[in-house]
């Protein structure tokens, strides 16, 4: 069983309790309010009720009329007793259910909301069972992945994993092997990177410049070249990747669920310059 997988059952056992806790504690509170409570009300109707006449059944009025045709006792005259004079509640009965009321709308509000925290806690670790960024994404084949590149005039976006397709030229792969990591090299060999399109200045995100062939962050000037290596701006290092490999069909993967750091600033494996206008001025290092 993996460490996400405990911490997943630990958070529902947990929301599970506290919910329980909440609901058990709630009807107690309530029946210790009830018992004992007796409104202004009710000791009014008792009292009434004690002192009046006891009703007359019509069997009784029966055996009565009965007795006098015979001579027997006289009819008792049927008095009507007087309606019950109303009492208004009692304003501490009244006071005690809306008290009940809002304790227990505040326990359903923290339930709920501590329910939606938990639901939010699982959804955040449950694991991604398919696509999408954080796990391994098919780019194409190689040669259908190089052709869109070339087609995108050398940079080629892919929205599904946030990341920036480029070429990686074969000359510059003997520089690539004292520089980049294992998790890298498979990409590069094949002539591709994967770049996470995230400046790592401040999180920007970095758009392609057509007339330079760079990288450059509109935020706060930071400008990469073609394979994400920095040429200016204050960015801390060059633009991070993402591990890359190819499979036996010959298709480019990227795993966008490892992201590995930019190169170190002064990483320059390629030589490339720009190639025209900045889209962006000219930043100075920092």
């Amino acid at each position: 069983m993996t460490t996400g997988t405990i911490i997943l059952l630990a958070v529902i056992a947990l929301v599970v309790l506290v919910g329980i806790l909440l609901v058990s504690s709630s009807r107690r509170r309530d029946s210790s309010r009830a018992v004992g409570v007796l409104s202004e009300e009710t000791k009014a109707r008792d009292k009434v009720s004690a002192t009046s006449a006891p009703a007359v059944t019509g069997r009784t009025y029966e055996r009565e009329v009965a007795l006098q045709r015979v001579g027997g006792a006289e009819i008792v005259p049927v008095t009507s007793s007087a309606p019950v004079a109303f009492v208004p509640p009692d304003p501490e009965t009244i006071g005690v259910s809306r008290r009940q009321f809002l304790n227990r709308a505040i326990v359903v509000w923290f339930a709920f909301g501590l329910q939606a925290f938990g639901l939010a806690v699982i959804g955040f670790l449950w694991p991604k069972v398919s696509g999408g960024f954080g796990s391994r994404i098919n780019v194409g084949e190689v040669n259908d992945v190089k052709a869109a590149v070339r087609a995108g005039n050398g940079f080629f976006y892919v929205p599904e994993g946030r990341m920036w397709i480029t070429e990686y030229p074969e000359a510059a792969l003997e520089k690539a092997r004292e520089v980049y990591s294992a998790s890298e090299l498979p990409g590069m060999e094949a002539g591709l990177l994967a770049l996470w399109q995230t400046c790592p200045h401040l999180g920007c995100r970095v758009p392609e410049c057509a007339s330079s062939q760079w990288f450059e962050c509109p935020c706060h000037g930071s400008q990469y070249n073609r394979v994400g290596e920095k040429k200016g701006g204050p960015a801390p290092r060059g633009m991070d990747r993402f591990a890359m490999s190819v499979d036996d069909s010959g298709n480019f993967i990227a795993d966008t669920g490892l992201i590995v750091p930019g190169p170190a600033i002064g990483t320059n494996t390629t030589g490339q310059e720009a190639e025209g206008p900045n889209c962006i001025g000219q930043a100075s290092e920092h």
